[in-house]
Order: C-alpha cells, then structure tokens, then sequence
C-alpha cells in the first residue's frame, strides 16, 4: 500500500464535504417530492449536464474502458458503443426535448402522458416500474463489484482481517469494501435528494478532471523516453472482417484475454453494436439516472443543452486519463499486479497502474476522485430507484394522500432497501465486465421494442407496451443461464424478435388508446413518426397546428453529432501517444461539426418559452 497520510487526508476531507453536502440540503429536499426527486426543476442545464457527465466517469466503466485500451488500442473507441454511447447525440438532438415536454417526474409517470390513466396506461406504468427498479439494481451491483476490486489494491485485507470474527473467502473481500462505501453514498444521497447529487457530482467532477491532467501528462512524459511495444494494428482506429489483434511475443496472455472477450470476428460485432445502439438510442432513455436528469431540467430547450454538454465535458477529460492508464501499464507491465484468487484479472489494470504510477498527493486526490465517481453513479442511481417506488408505487397505490413527512420517511426507508438488494445482486456479479454485458446487451434487448414504438407509432397501446416489455423481460433473465458460452450482444435479435411479437400481438388484442389522450400527447410532445390519423384530428380541432417536419433534419444532426462525439473520444489520445497529424485531423473534424450544427441544430432550438406543459 503506497498511500500516504496526506493521501488518506485528502480522502477523508472528500468523505466528510459529502456528508456535508447531504446534511446542508437535507431541509431543501424535503420541501415536496420534486424538490427531492428532480431538484424542484430549478438546477440549471450546465450543472445538470455536469452530474450527468460525472455520473458516467464511475469506477467500474473507467476500470474496464482502461482493460480496452490496453488490449485493443484505438479500435477501443469503437466497443463503447455497446451501451451505446452515441445515445447522448439522440437524446440532445430531439428525445430530451420530447421527454422534457411530459413534465413527469419519473419514466413510469410519463407512461400516463402516453396511454392515459385506464386499464392501458397501469399496464405500462406497472411494467416500467419493474424494469427500472431491475435495471437499477443491475447498475447499483455493476458499481458495486467494480469499486470494491479497485479499493482492494490499495488497502490490503490483511489490515482489517484479524478484526473480523469470520473469516472472508477471497472472492469476496472486495465486497466488504463496496458495502463499506456504499453507505456514504447512501447517505448524502438519501438526505439531500437530486440537488444534493448534483452538487456532490460537480465537486466530483472538478476532481476527476484535474486527475485526468496528472495522469495523461505522466504518460506523454513516460513515452519521451520509451516506445510502446504493441502489436501493428492497436495504434489504428481502422478494422476490417476480424480483429488481427496478435500479442503473441509481446505480453501472451493478452490473447486469451481477447478470446474469452469474443470480439474477434470484429465486423460482425461492430455490425450488431450498431444495429443495437441505434434501435437503443432511438428508444430513448433508459428509466434510469440519465432521465431523471432530463426531468429535473427547466425546459426542453434546456434538456437538449443539458444531453449535448454530456459528451462535451465528458469524453476528452476521461480518455485523456484512460489512454493515460493504457500507455503506463502497456510501458511497465512487469510491475503491475494482476493476479486475484491465482489468475490474471486485465479488470485489475486500472487500480494497479494507480497503485504504481500516480505520485504522492495526486494518488490521495485521483483515489478521492474514483470514490467519488463510484459514489456518483450509485446516488443517482438510487434516486431514480427511490423516485419510481416512492412515487410510482407508494403514493400511486399504497397512499396517495401521504403528507411531506411520510414521503421523506418512505424515501429514506426504500433507499436502505434497494441498497441492501443491491449488494446481494453484487456479491453474485462475477466482474465488471460479464454485469455490464447483460445490462447493455440482454437487459436493454428488452427494453428496445416497446420504448421505440411508444415514440412513433399512434396505434400502439399500453398492452402492446406490457406485453411486448413483458415477452422481452423474461428471456433477458432466462437466456444468460441458457447460452453460458455466448457473447450477451449475439443473443439481442432474438429478444427483440420476442419482444416485437409481443408488442404487435398484445396491441391488436387491445383497443387504441382514447382519441383524447394521443391528441394531448401528440400536442404537447410534438413527435415526428406515423402519427397521421392523430394529426388529422388535432388539425380538424386547430387548423394552425404545425407538424413536426424535422425528422431529416434530426437524423442528419444525430449523424453529424455522432462523428463529432468520435472525434472528442479519438483526440485526448492522439494528445496522449504524442501523434501530431492524427490530432490535427480529429481537432478539424470537430470544429467542422460544430460550426455545422451551430446551424442546424443549436440555433433550432425550441424558444425559451417552448415550456412543458
């Protein structure tokens, strides 16, 4: 263990500023359920896209985007796209916007937006309210696993071990340690409620950028005085059929790394990555911490900017520490420490380089900074968590008529709850990686089908929603326990199959949903899509109503948005691996993105007082 006093000081003060901030806005967040939930509606955008930016530079996705770099180089920038990263482009092109104008306060309300209050719409709030809470502990466990592994390298077990009164297999002290730094999250998170996420999420922030500095600067200065031994294709962001990715004589157990990952067959992959991502995107958010910050925003104006400045502040600042990460490890690899419970664990890069490379003082400070990434993502979660079974569940159906002081004890009362069921899912989570591939690949398979048809299709009802939800739930449970030995993405078409057929069956087997309902929503929301018989009647009722005629203009933006997202990703590495004419082209293509959408985007904006309604 390398850290120091004044490194344990520095972590210490950043655990104690977020108790504070917790018991600071405590009163502020009892005030009512949206003073809680989504900060009152009165956070602005840029500290709203803040959080949300810090929210993503969590642990457990930093450890394995480091893994990626590592083994794959600059083809690593493409397999983020399996969440799909690009989904930040669509919702600040047009779905924030649309998402914004429901004024909801959480995802499952909003179905109500949608299908109405009868038998339909509590078809799909009920569904909805199952799928987030199942997502949301799938993300609670996901940080869990991957922030107890990190803890592990720097404070060893055998510190605490002749304190316990059990004995702890292994395989499961960095459990100890997530369930030890869950409860400061826990904590600040249930007191203060969204506002307090947010502000503890900018301090977050601050930290990891400044550390990103540190550690790409440490490896430009390492590379001055060493060359990187990789195989011929890693410093190409280039692909063809298969991956060509040959680290034999180099580092040789980076090849079984490579094989157990299945990504060989690299066309095939980045083909099903983006069929996927773009069916995903174009479903919208998840019900998840992304969209209960879209909710806590002004306005629809303000849900755009707020989506666009994600990526922004996001993307150059975290792969400018990850290719940093990569070129250390890749540089000195004979003296990190990968081995845990006898094998080697690449998942184990991230706090082993950090362990080895970062100086006195910026350990304690980047340490500080990764806590408090983990304990971002884990607070917002939870909130989104606590919003859909105080909200959804408690005061929808147990008790409507609960005062202030009821809600805020159910509020702190379910918080403990889903954190508890989150470390039980966790302790059974076997790494990061194989969590974060159910999520994105089975878990979000089903998902898929009902959110996009929710969107653009008047005919589609609330039973078309259950069931299609409902057909796609089940085999993204089952499937992972049947196909042991295939690749999460490789299963998606057959649970989007599944779940179209259930959403297509249970629609006709149901009636539309009532003419009142579609023609509020389609006023309010304004969505492009096959909405004619829907627009034909608000058009009889307001023969000055305008439809959205958008959708090419969307579409290109959402193309041109996604080239510069890329080039934010590609640039701080170029920076870092010191290739100057790379970097000038990646610098060009961004300016020429922005200047574009400057004009077909930012300036189409909806007017400030475009207001949800």
């Amino acid at each position: 263990m390398r850290l120091t006093a004044f490194d344990l000081t520095i972590i210490a003060i950043y655990l104690l500023s977020t108790i504070i901030i917790g018991l600071v806005l405590k009163k502020r967040a009892q005030k009512d359920k949206t003073a809680y939930m989504l900060g009152g509606n009165k956070l602005p955008w840029y500290l709203l896209g803040l959080s949300n930016a810090s929210g993503m530079f969590d642990i457990s996705g930093t450890m394995w985007l480091v893994t990626l770099a590592f083994v794959y180089g600059l083809k690593s920038i493409w397999i983020p796209w399996l969440w799909p990263v690009f989904n930040q482009v669509f919702l600040m092109v047009f779905l924030s916007i649309w998402l914004r104008r429901s004024n909801a306060t959480t995802g499952a309300e909003w179905m109500t937006t949608r299908f109405g209050t009868g038998k339909d719409g509590k078809l799909s709030h009920g569904i909805v309210v199952v799928f987030a809470l199942i997502s949301c502990l799938g993300f609670l466990a996901y940080g869990f696993i991957g922030l107890g592994k990190f803890v592990q390298i720097f404070i060893p077990w055998e510190l605490f071990a002749g304190y316990i009164p059990f004995e702890v297999p292994e395989t499961y002290i960095p459990h100890i340690y997530g369930i030890v730094f869950t409860l400061f999250a826990m904590f600040y998170a249930i007191l203060g409620g969204m506002t307090s996420i947010v502000w503890a999420d900018v301090v977050q922030y601050l930290i990891m950028t400044v550390s990103a500095v540190v550690i790409g600067v440490i490896a430009m200065k390492a590379l001055e005085f060493e060359a990187l031994n990789v195989p011929e294709d890693w410093m190409s962001p280039f692909f063809g059929a298969k991956l060509n990715m040959d680290w034999s004589g180099i580092i040789d157990e980076v090849n079984t790394k490579i094989a157990s990952d299945g990504y060989s067959l690299f066309s095939i992959f980045f083909s099903m990555m983006l069929f996927k991502g773009i069916l995903v995107s174009a479903a919208g958010p998840a019900p998840n911490y992304d969209m209960q910050k879209i909710l806590s925003t002004r306005s629809p104006r303000d849900a755009a900017k707020m989506s666009g400045f994600v990526s922004v502040v996001l993307m150059p600042a975290r792969y400018f520490m990850i290719a940093g990460f990569a070129v250390l490890a890749i540089l000195y690899y004979d003296k990190l420490n990968l081995l845990v419970g006898g094998r080697i664990d690449f998942e184990q890069i991230l706090p082993s380089a950090i362990n080895q490379f970062v100086p006195v003082g910026f350990m304690g400070l980047l340490l500080a900074g990764l806590l408090a990434a983990f304990m971002s993502t884990f607070a917002g979660t939870l909130n989104a968590a606590q919003a859909y079974i105080v909200n959804d569940i408690y005061l929808k159906y147990i008790k409507p008529a609960a005062t202030n002081k009821q809600v805020n004890r159910t509020n702190y009362v379910t918080g403990i709850l889903v954190v508890a069921i989150s470390i039980v899912f966790g302790v059974f989570a076997l790494d990061v990686n194989s969590i974060l591939q159910w999520i994105v690949s089975a878990l979000f398979g089903s998902y898929v089908a009902s959110n996009m048809l929710k969107w653009y299709w008047w005919r589609f009802n609330g039973t078309g929603f259950f069931a299609g939800m409902l057909a796609g739930i089940i085999p993204a449970l089952i499937f992972p326990l049947i196909f042991t030995q295939t690749l999460d993405l490789y299963y998606f078409p057959l649970i989007l199959l599944i779940s179209v057929a259930g959403c297509v069956i249970g629609t006709y087997l149901a009636p539309p949903t009532d003419d009142e309902t579609l023609k509020r929503f389609y006023k309010n929301v304004r969505p492009w899509g096959f909405w004619k018989p829907i627009h034909d009647k608000v058009l009889a009722e307001n023969p000055g109503f305008k439809r959205n005629e958008n959708f090419w203009r969307d579409m290109f933006n959402v193309g041109i948005g996604t080239i510069a997202q890329t080039a934010l990703v590609i640039f701080p590495i170029y920076i870092v691996l010191r290739q100057p004419f790379p970097l000038l082209i990646s610098i060009g293509i961004i300016l020429v993105c922005g200047v574009i959408m400057k004009k077909t985007w930012w300036d189409k904006l909806p007017a400030e007082n475009d207001k949800a309604s």
